[in-house]
Protein backbone atom coordinates (compact mmCIF):
# COMPACT_ATOMS: atom_id res chain seq x y z
CA UNK A 1 0.00 0.00 0.00
CA UNK A 2 1.36 3.46 -0.97
CA UNK A 3 2.24 6.07 2.12
CA UNK A 4 -0.24 8.36 -0.19
CA UNK A 5 -3.46 5.61 0.90
CA UNK A 6 -2.37 5.52 4.11
CA UNK A 7 -2.14 8.78 5.09
CA UNK A 8 -5.15 9.37 3.40
CA UNK A 9 -6.58 6.29 5.20
CA UNK A 10 -6.22 7.57 8.27
CA UNK A 11 -9.42 7.80 10.67
CA UNK A 12 -10.99 11.50 11.71
CA UNK A 13 -10.13 10.21 15.35
CA UNK A 14 -6.41 9.68 14.32
CA UNK A 15 -5.94 13.16 12.42
CA UNK A 16 -7.40 14.98 15.39
CA UNK A 17 -5.14 12.45 18.02
CA UNK A 18 -2.26 14.03 15.53
CA UNK A 19 -3.11 17.61 15.68
CA UNK A 20 -3.27 17.68 19.31
CA UNK A 21 0.12 16.27 19.58
CA UNK A 22 1.36 18.37 17.63
CA UNK A 23 -0.30 21.77 19.07
CA UNK A 24 0.86 20.48 22.42
CA UNK A 25 4.63 19.94 20.81
CA UNK A 26 4.64 23.45 19.78
CA UNK A 27 3.49 24.85 22.80
CA UNK A 28 6.40 23.18 24.74
CA UNK A 29 8.70 24.73 22.31
CA UNK A 30 9.78 21.78 20.27
CA UNK A 31 10.01 22.09 16.85
CA UNK A 32 7.08 19.92 15.88
CA UNK A 33 7.18 17.60 12.77
CA UNK A 34 5.89 19.26 9.36
CA UNK A 35 2.85 17.55 7.73
CA UNK A 36 3.46 17.43 4.14
CA UNK A 37 1.52 20.29 2.25
CA UNK A 38 -1.91 19.35 0.82
CA UNK A 39 -0.08 19.85 -2.92
CA UNK A 40 2.78 17.44 -2.31
CA UNK A 41 3.06 13.78 -3.30
CA UNK A 42 3.56 12.01 0.22
CA UNK A 43 5.15 9.43 -2.27
CA UNK A 44 7.43 11.49 -4.22
CA UNK A 45 8.75 12.86 -0.79
CA UNK A 46 9.22 8.91 0.44
CA UNK A 47 11.27 7.69 -2.39
CA UNK A 48 12.75 11.15 -3.63
CA UNK A 49 16.63 9.93 -3.50
CA UNK A 50 19.42 11.56 -2.62
CA UNK A 51 20.75 14.88 -4.42
CA UNK A 52 23.25 13.89 -7.52
CA UNK A 53 25.30 17.19 -6.81
CA UNK A 54 27.38 14.63 -4.96
CA UNK A 55 29.43 13.37 -7.07
CA UNK A 56 32.06 10.68 -6.27
CA UNK A 57 36.04 11.40 -7.06
CA UNK A 58 37.43 8.86 -8.70
CA UNK A 59 41.42 8.75 -7.49
CA UNK A 60 43.76 9.52 -10.83
CA UNK A 61 44.49 6.23 -12.44
CA UNK A 62 48.55 5.32 -11.27
CA UNK A 63 51.10 5.95 -13.75
CA UNK A 64 51.80 3.26 -16.02
CA UNK A 65 54.82 1.32 -14.91
CA UNK A 66 55.46 -1.88 -17.58
CA UNK A 67 58.69 -4.35 -16.83
CA UNK A 68 59.81 -5.50 -20.29
CA UNK A 69 62.93 -8.31 -20.36
CA UNK A 70 65.35 -8.06 -23.58
CA UNK A 71 65.82 -10.82 -25.64
CA UNK A 72 68.50 -12.13 -26.75
CA UNK A 73 70.04 -11.03 -30.98
CA UNK A 74 72.88 -12.18 -32.81
CA UNK A 75 74.91 -9.50 -34.72
CA UNK A 76 78.15 -9.97 -36.91
CA UNK A 77 81.03 -10.54 -35.16
CA UNK A 78 79.72 -12.85 -31.89
CA UNK A 79 79.69 -9.59 -29.96
CA UNK A 80 76.51 -10.22 -27.47
CA UNK A 81 73.86 -8.12 -28.21
CA UNK A 82 70.13 -8.06 -25.95
CA UNK A 83 67.38 -6.07 -28.30
CA UNK A 84 64.83 -4.51 -26.23
CA UNK A 85 62.75 -2.76 -29.27
CA UNK A 86 60.96 -4.23 -30.85
CA UNK A 87 59.67 -6.99 -28.46
CA UNK A 88 56.19 -8.21 -28.37
CA UNK A 89 55.37 -6.37 -25.08
CA UNK A 90 56.49 -2.96 -27.10
CA UNK A 91 56.88 -1.99 -31.05
CA UNK A 92 57.64 1.37 -30.56
CA UNK A 93 58.83 4.48 -27.85
CA UNK A 94 57.65 7.59 -30.10
CA UNK A 95 59.34 7.40 -32.69
CA UNK A 96 62.06 5.03 -31.44
CA UNK A 97 61.45 1.67 -32.93
CA UNK A 98 64.88 -0.15 -32.65
CA UNK A 99 67.39 -0.66 -29.60
CA UNK A 100 70.22 -3.02 -28.89
CA UNK A 101 72.16 -2.88 -26.37
CA UNK A 102 75.75 -4.54 -27.57
CA UNK A 103 78.45 -5.58 -25.04
CA UNK A 104 80.35 -4.62 -22.69
CA UNK A 105 82.44 -7.07 -24.32
CA UNK A 106 86.05 -7.88 -24.98
CA UNK A 107 87.37 -9.72 -27.91
CA UNK A 108 91.20 -10.51 -29.05
CA UNK A 109 92.33 -8.55 -32.13
CA UNK A 110 90.57 -9.20 -34.88
CA UNK A 111 87.08 -9.47 -33.46
CA UNK A 112 84.51 -7.28 -32.19
CA UNK A 113 81.61 -6.23 -34.00
CA UNK A 114 81.44 -7.50 -37.88
CA UNK A 115 78.87 -6.79 -39.83
CA UNK A 116 78.53 -7.36 -43.64
CA UNK A 117 77.04 -4.71 -46.06
CA UNK A 118 73.56 -4.45 -45.62
CA UNK A 119 69.91 -2.12 -46.73
CA UNK A 120 67.79 0.60 -45.13
CA UNK A 121 64.55 2.27 -45.87
CA UNK A 122 62.18 4.42 -43.71
CA UNK A 123 64.68 5.35 -40.64
CA UNK A 124 67.04 7.08 -39.24
CA UNK A 125 70.30 4.76 -37.25
CA UNK A 126 71.64 5.94 -34.41
CA UNK A 127 74.78 4.34 -32.71
CA UNK A 128 75.90 6.40 -29.37
CA UNK A 129 79.61 4.51 -28.48
CA UNK A 130 80.34 3.98 -25.01
CA UNK A 131 83.44 1.74 -25.62
CA UNK A 132 85.37 0.82 -28.27
CA UNK A 133 86.14 1.93 -31.85
CA UNK A 134 83.29 1.27 -35.08
CA UNK A 135 84.00 2.22 -38.53
CA UNK A 136 80.94 3.17 -40.30
CA UNK A 137 81.20 2.83 -44.20
CA UNK A 138 78.28 3.67 -46.65
CA UNK A 139 76.97 3.97 -50.13
CA UNK A 140 77.11 7.42 -50.56
CA UNK A 141 80.83 7.09 -49.81
CA UNK A 142 81.21 8.23 -46.01
CA UNK A 143 84.08 6.24 -43.92
CA UNK A 144 83.53 7.46 -40.57
CA UNK A 145 84.72 6.20 -36.70
CA UNK A 146 82.31 6.55 -34.17
CA UNK A 147 84.25 6.86 -30.81
CA UNK A 148 83.10 6.56 -27.06
CA UNK A 149 80.96 9.69 -26.59
CA UNK A 150 79.98 10.44 -30.06
CA UNK A 151 77.10 9.70 -32.20
CA UNK A 152 77.07 8.15 -36.12
CA UNK A 153 73.77 9.36 -36.86
CA UNK A 154 72.47 7.79 -40.94
CA UNK A 155 68.79 8.80 -42.47
CA UNK A 156 68.07 6.13 -45.02
CA UNK A 157 64.93 7.55 -46.33
CA UNK A 158 64.71 6.20 -50.14
CA UNK A 159 67.49 3.77 -49.48
CA UNK A 160 71.46 3.22 -48.81
CA UNK A 161 73.69 0.55 -47.84
CA UNK A 162 76.25 0.85 -44.93
CA UNK A 163 78.89 -1.71 -42.69
CA UNK A 164 80.37 -1.71 -39.85
CA UNK A 165 83.06 -3.28 -37.86
CA UNK A 166 85.60 -2.80 -35.46
CA UNK A 167 88.80 -1.28 -35.64
CA UNK A 168 91.81 -3.22 -34.85
CA UNK A 169 93.16 -3.52 -31.59
CA UNK A 170 89.97 -1.67 -30.16
CA UNK A 171 89.46 -4.48 -27.93
CA UNK A 172 86.61 -3.89 -26.18
CA UNK A 173 83.09 -2.56 -27.27
CA UNK A 174 79.80 -1.21 -25.60
CA UNK A 175 77.08 0.98 -27.29
CA UNK A 176 73.58 1.50 -28.19
CA UNK A 177 72.47 0.76 -31.62
CA UNK A 178 68.74 2.54 -32.29
CA UNK A 179 66.14 3.68 -35.04
CA UNK A 180 63.81 6.50 -35.31
CA UNK A 181 60.95 5.31 -37.44
CA UNK A 182 60.61 8.51 -39.96
CA UNK A 183 57.24 10.25 -40.72
CA UNK A 184 55.47 9.71 -43.62
CA UNK A 185 56.49 12.90 -45.37
CA UNK A 186 59.90 12.05 -44.64
CA UNK A 187 60.18 8.33 -45.28
CA UNK A 188 61.18 8.47 -48.98
CA UNK A 189 63.78 11.20 -48.47
CA UNK A 190 67.24 11.08 -49.44
CA UNK A 191 69.65 9.11 -47.69
CA UNK A 192 72.02 11.29 -45.46
CA UNK A 193 74.73 10.69 -42.86
CA UNK A 194 76.25 12.92 -40.18
CA UNK A 195 78.83 12.47 -37.85
CA UNK A 196 78.54 14.26 -33.98
CA UNK A 197 81.95 14.27 -31.65
CA UNK A 198 80.61 16.01 -29.08
CA UNK A 199 77.27 15.90 -27.92
CA UNK A 200 75.65 18.71 -24.88
CA UNK A 201 76.03 17.61 -21.17
CA UNK A 202 74.40 18.85 -18.07
CA UNK A 203 75.22 18.11 -14.21
CA UNK A 204 72.27 16.84 -12.11
CA UNK A 205 73.51 16.83 -8.65
CA UNK A 206 76.61 14.23 -9.70
CA UNK A 207 74.88 12.56 -12.23
CA UNK A 208 76.13 13.32 -15.45
CA UNK A 209 73.51 14.20 -18.28
CA UNK A 210 74.24 13.93 -22.36
CA UNK A 211 71.38 15.11 -24.41
CA UNK A 212 71.59 12.24 -27.46
CA UNK A 213 68.56 13.66 -28.82
CA UNK A 214 65.92 16.60 -28.73
CA UNK A 215 66.09 19.78 -26.42
CA UNK A 216 66.42 19.18 -22.38
CA UNK A 217 67.70 21.66 -19.57
CA UNK A 218 67.91 24.50 -22.28
CA UNK A 219 70.10 22.67 -24.34
CA UNK A 220 69.10 21.12 -28.07
CA UNK A 221 71.25 18.28 -29.54
CA UNK A 222 72.67 19.16 -32.51
CA UNK A 223 71.50 15.51 -34.01
CA UNK A 224 68.67 16.26 -36.67
CA UNK A 225 65.90 14.38 -36.07
CA UNK A 226 62.30 14.69 -37.76
CA UNK A 227 59.65 13.75 -35.19
CA UNK A 228 59.13 15.17 -31.47
CA UNK A 229 61.95 13.16 -29.36
CA UNK A 230 64.15 12.99 -26.35
CA UNK A 231 67.17 11.00 -25.95
CA UNK A 232 69.13 11.32 -22.46
CA UNK A 233 72.07 8.95 -21.45
CA UNK A 234 72.28 9.42 -17.47
CA UNK A 235 75.72 8.44 -15.88
CA UNK A 236 76.06 8.32 -11.90
CA UNK A 237 79.76 7.35 -10.75
CA UNK A 238 77.91 7.31 -7.41
CA UNK A 239 74.69 6.27 -6.07
CA UNK A 240 72.65 9.67 -6.84
CA UNK A 241 68.62 10.63 -6.48
CA UNK A 242 67.59 12.81 -9.28
CA UNK A 243 64.35 13.93 -10.57
CA UNK A 244 63.80 14.89 -14.26
CA UNK A 245 60.99 17.56 -15.82
CA UNK A 246 59.02 15.54 -18.44
CA UNK A 247 56.32 16.61 -21.19
CA UNK A 248 52.90 14.99 -20.50
CA UNK A 249 52.48 14.92 -24.30
CA UNK A 250 55.50 12.37 -24.50
CA UNK A 251 55.89 8.68 -23.58
CA UNK A 252 58.54 7.27 -22.04
CA UNK A 253 60.67 4.46 -21.52
CA UNK A 254 64.38 4.13 -19.82
CA UNK A 255 66.59 1.41 -20.21
CA UNK A 256 69.50 0.75 -17.66
CA UNK A 257 72.98 -0.35 -19.16
CA UNK A 258 75.16 -0.91 -16.01
CA UNK A 259 73.90 -0.94 -12.62
CA UNK A 260 70.70 -0.47 -11.56
CA UNK A 261 67.70 2.43 -10.92
CA UNK A 262 64.88 2.19 -8.63
CA UNK A 263 61.53 3.85 -10.20
CA UNK A 264 58.26 4.06 -8.81
CA UNK A 265 59.35 1.80 -6.03
CA UNK A 266 60.62 -0.92 -8.14
CA UNK A 267 63.95 -1.66 -9.23
CA UNK A 268 65.51 -2.06 -12.85
CA UNK A 269 68.44 -3.60 -13.57
CA UNK A 270 70.56 -3.73 -16.81
CA UNK A 271 68.80 -5.04 -19.51
CA UNK A 272 65.28 -4.60 -18.10
CA UNK A 273 63.09 -1.79 -20.30
CA UNK A 274 61.04 0.56 -17.37
CA UNK A 275 57.99 1.58 -19.92
CA UNK A 276 56.59 4.60 -18.43
CA UNK A 277 53.85 5.45 -20.89
CA UNK A 278 52.61 9.08 -21.18
CA UNK A 279 51.31 12.03 -19.00
CA UNK A 280 53.95 12.25 -16.67
CA UNK A 281 55.15 15.81 -16.50
CA UNK A 282 58.19 14.35 -13.77
CA UNK A 283 59.96 11.72 -12.87
CA UNK A 284 61.79 10.67 -9.16
CA UNK A 285 64.76 8.25 -9.80
CA UNK A 286 67.26 6.74 -7.86
CA UNK A 287 70.95 5.30 -9.21
CA UNK A 288 73.13 3.23 -7.68
CA UNK A 289 76.61 4.00 -7.83
CA UNK A 290 77.84 2.78 -11.19
CA UNK A 291 74.54 3.43 -13.50
CA UNK A 292 74.73 4.30 -16.67
CA UNK A 293 71.05 4.26 -18.54
CA UNK A 294 69.49 5.92 -21.48
CA UNK A 295 66.06 7.71 -21.19
CA UNK A 296 64.02 7.48 -24.48
CA UNK A 297 60.78 9.46 -25.09
CA UNK A 298 58.72 11.03 -27.96
CA UNK A 299 55.29 11.74 -29.16
CA UNK A 300 53.23 8.46 -29.78
CA UNK A 301 53.32 7.74 -33.11
CA UNK A 302 49.88 7.35 -34.72
CA UNK A 303 50.76 6.18 -38.17
CA UNK A 304 51.22 1.87 -38.56
CA UNK A 305 54.49 0.73 -39.67
CA UNK A 306 56.11 -2.37 -40.61
CA UNK A 307 58.79 -3.79 -39.68
CA UNK A 308 60.94 -6.23 -40.87
CA UNK A 309 64.82 -7.13 -41.06
CA UNK A 310 66.56 -3.94 -41.98
CA UNK A 311 63.22 -1.83 -43.37
CA UNK A 312 60.58 0.40 -41.82
CA UNK A 313 57.64 1.07 -44.13
CA UNK A 314 54.01 2.33 -43.86
CA UNK A 315 53.19 -0.99 -45.57
CA UNK A 316 54.15 -4.41 -46.33
CA UNK A 317 54.32 -3.83 -49.90
CA UNK A 318 57.12 -1.43 -49.58
CA UNK A 319 58.94 -3.76 -47.64
CA UNK A 320 58.68 -6.23 -50.36
CA UNK A 321 59.53 -3.92 -52.96
CA UNK A 322 63.03 -2.82 -50.90
CA UNK A 323 63.96 -6.45 -50.31
CA UNK A 324 63.29 -7.13 -53.84
CA UNK A 325 65.43 -4.48 -55.06
CA UNK A 326 68.15 -5.43 -52.57
CA UNK A 327 68.01 -9.24 -53.94
CA UNK A 328 68.41 -7.70 -57.58
CA UNK A 329 71.15 -6.02 -56.80
CA UNK A 330 69.29 -2.29 -57.86
CA UNK A 331 71.14 1.10 -57.79
CA UNK A 332 68.06 2.24 -55.07
CA UNK A 333 71.08 1.20 -52.25
CA UNK A 334 74.06 1.54 -54.48
CA UNK A 335 77.21 -0.39 -53.16
CA UNK A 336 79.64 0.56 -50.04
CA UNK A 337 83.25 1.76 -51.17
CA UNK A 338 86.14 -0.15 -49.84
CA UNK A 339 84.24 -3.23 -48.61
CA UNK A 340 84.86 -6.47 -49.76
CA UNK A 341 83.27 -8.23 -47.51
CA UNK A 342 80.19 -10.67 -48.23
CA UNK A 343 76.71 -8.52 -47.82
CA UNK A 344 74.21 -9.75 -45.77
CA UNK A 345 71.20 -12.01 -47.46
CA UNK A 346 67.52 -11.00 -46.21
CA UNK A 347 65.65 -13.65 -44.96
CA UNK A 348 62.21 -14.95 -46.39
CA UNK A 349 59.52 -12.74 -46.11
CA UNK A 350 57.28 -13.71 -43.60
CA UNK A 351 54.16 -13.04 -45.63
CA UNK A 352 53.24 -14.08 -49.42
CA UNK A 353 54.57 -11.31 -51.56
CA UNK A 354 52.69 -9.88 -54.51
Amino acid sequence: MSAEREIAGRPASGRAEHAGKHAAEHAAGRPAAQPFAATESPAARVVEPPSTDRRIAMPPAPPVLQRIAARTAAIGGGIPVRRVLPVRERRTIGAWCFLDHAGPAGFADGGGMRVGAHPHIGLQTFTWMIEGEVLHRDSLGNAQVVRPGQVNLMTAGRGIAHTEASLPGAGRLHAAQLWIALPPEVAGCEPAFEHHPALPQLRLGGCRVTLLAGSFGGQVAPTRVHSPLLGLELHAPQAEAVGLPLDPAFEYGLLPLAGEVHVGGERFVADELAYLGGGREALALDLAAGTRLLLLGGAPRREPIVIWWNFVAADKAAIAAAQRDWETGSARFGAVPGDDGEALTAPPLPWAAD
